[in-house]
């Protein structure tokens, strides 16, 4: 683990056992292969979508900022998620989060490949981010790696609702592909990488004891009755919306 700034947090993996994603992924996909063509299929796809509740969701999903991003599967969990009432749950979302985007950073900066946005010359979801898109490679998707990663954990923590967790974590990253700033293949590859980092995490001891402190605070948080803030029934009918050839 890195050294903390006071106030700031830093994921839970030393740098050597971030996974390295440069040898656990392929190349994107080549010019003119069919894995090309899906990933401009799925993009025209989502294209379609700019304007509607799915692409304002997407710019809701992009916010990966702590406290907001800390609520992002609040609905899916079915419980409310802040520093305040579940202080371990909100620490392991925000220590993994930054793990899981660190094991995309050696493929991006290897690949650096463009982002659709800067081939279709359509807008995204969140303009305020464009510069730093255009500075930051695709490939692996690294919100996908987060969602996915926060669907595993959380499923562990929750199995009654492991459907819903993992449902999340796939629209999540699907919610980059609605923003026009990541095609198919980046996602796919991010949620490999979310995966591989979750099993590495399950050997941190910090980890582990973060892990069971939250399963605690979700017991709590239930028999309490608490529920989250935001109206999870719309978001569910958003969520339904997707790409129709995205995987």
């Amino acid at each position: 683990m890195a050294a903390a700034e006071p106030g700031k947090a830093v994921g839970y993996l030393a740098p050597a056992a971030i996974p390295a994603s440069l040898q656990l992924v392929p190349a994107p996909p080549a010019e003119g292969s069919p894995g090309q063509a899906l990933d401009q299929s799925v993009n025209r796809e989502a294209l379609a979508l700019r304007g509607s509740a799915r692409w304002q969701q997407a710019a809701r999903d992009a916010d990966l900022s702590f406290p907001a991003g800390a609520g992002q599967f609040a609905c899916a969990l079915g419980v409310p998620i802040d520093a305040q009432r579940t202080p371990h749950l909100y620490t392991l979302l925000e220590r993994s989060r930054i793990d899981a985007s660190a094991a995309t950073k050696a493929a991006k900066n290897h690949y650096r490949r463009p982002r659709p946005f800067m081939l279709n010359q359509q807008p995204v979801c969140t303009p305020d981010d464009e510069d730093g898109l255009r500075h930051s490679g695709a490939y692996p998707s690294g919100h996908s790696a987060i969602g996915w990663a926060w669907a595993l954990i959380l499923g562990e923590l929750a199995p009654d609702r492991a459907d819903a967790l993992i449902a999340r974590g796939r629209n999540y990253g699907e919610s980059r592909l609605v923003c026009n700033v990541h095609w198919q293949s980046d996602v796919l590859a991010g949620r490999f990488m979310g995966a591989a980092t979750v099993a590495r995490l399950h050997a941190d001891p910090a980890f582990r004891a973060d892990l069971e402190g939250a399963r605690k605070e979700i017991a709590t948080a239930r028999a309490q009755g608490l529920t989250p803030a935001q109206d999870c029934t719309a978001e569910a009918a958003t969520l339904q919306v997707r790409p129709e050839s995205a995987l």
